[in-house]
């Protein structure tokens, strides 16, 4: 070794050192440049439904602020697991997102075989908004409140029935909690979506339902349907005046139509936050909560924990409800 030759094992450490820091903020470049190319936000459903529309303000925001496009892409199917598994499958690299809702909470027990778990193959990014149910009636009922509807079902068993958009929907499973907790003897009478469940319910062949507060609330400032709660634990902006469920005896009756924002589990937590920051962001936005109060949907905020705390009590909670109204779907 001549002099001022540093030994070869120092050498060598230095060697990788300087590699091991190039790597380093070769990683960090690349976080930081997220995202370089366009994003997917592949949605479980058709275009032009509520879940679409409110994937597609929050895809709007991302693609402003990150200055990159945030696509919205429908894979309806299997009640939006189609969507979930295929999701569930993409790189972990934050350029393929799942924009998730209640639906998928609900389907971790209706389908007996999923390909996914809701809770473990996903990095939860952050809540976007809240659509509460209302429970309504046809005018023709005689009931003005929740506990008149109770009474009445008792005093008339297995002569009502309550419409819903679909076996196994969100719409449905509030109706059945409701039956559970009630102990009612009620029917239940499924559609193929909420505009022929709420026709008929006006037209008087089905008499209550839970339905999303957009299909159902113009009918009811137009006196051709009743509304006697509202199904999130506080009032709804766009009905201030209707009593919640919890109001109205029920006590922790806190349900609700909820959407988010969903990456494949591994996405690196720095594309997690920059991605939750913006939505986070976007709910002070008036042009958001302008368009989120058009379809009576309300903004919360969320850390990427926080929602996936509440992912994980949906499933949890929606379990019971789905095994006792006896709903599965092979």
């Amino acid at each position: 070794m001549t002099k001022g030759q540093k030994p070869r094992f120092l050498r060598h450490a230095v060697t990788l050192l300087a590699g091991a820091l190039g790597a380093l903020a070769l990683g960090a470049s690349a976080q930081a440049a997220y995202p370089d190319k366009p994003v997917h936000i592949v949605v479980g459903f058709s275009a032009g439904g509520t879940t679409d529309v409110i994937a597609r303000i929050m895809a709007k925001e991302l693609t402003e602020e990150l200055k990159q496009s945030f696509v919205v892409e429908n894979k309806p199917g299997a009640g939006s697991n189609i969507a979930t598994d295929y999701v569930k499958r993409a790189e972990p690299d934050g350029y393929t997102l799942l924009f998730v809702a209640v639906t998928s909470a609900i389907n971790q027990t209706l389908y007996k075989n999923i390909s996914f778990d809701l809770t473990k193959d996903f990095a939860p990014v952050a809540l976007g908004a809240k659509v509460p149910n209302i429970l309504v009636v046809n005018p023709q009922v005689p009931v003005k409140s929740v506990k008149e509807l109770v009474d009445y079902a008792k005093a008339n068993p297995g002569k009502l029935a309550f419409a819903s958009s679909g076996s196994g929907t969100s719409i449905h499973m509030a109706g059945e909690l409701f039956k559970l907790r009630a102990g009612l003897d009620v029917l239940h009478v499924p559609y193929k979506g909420s505009a022929p469940a709420v026709t008929d319910l006006i037209g008087g062949q089905v008499q209550f339902m839970f339905d999303n507060m957009p299909s159902s609330w113009p009918h009811v400032k137009g006196g051709k349907l009743r509304a006697l709660a509202v199904t999130t634990a506080k009032r709804s902006p766009t009905a201030p005046d209707l009593p919640t469920m919890q109001e109205s005896g029920f006590e922790k009756f806190d349900v609700s139509s909820w959407f988010g924002l969903i990456a494949p589990a591994g996405t690196p937590p720095e594309v997690i936050e920059k991605l939750n920051a913006v939505i986070v962001k976007a709910q002070d936005n008036p042009e958001v909560q302008k368009a989120f109060a058009g379809l009576g949907a309300v903004g919360e905020k969320t850390t990427p924990a926080e929602f996936g705390a509440f992912i994980k009590s949906e499933v949890e909670n929606w379990a019971p409800v789905v095994k006792a109204s006896g709903a599965q779907v092979d």
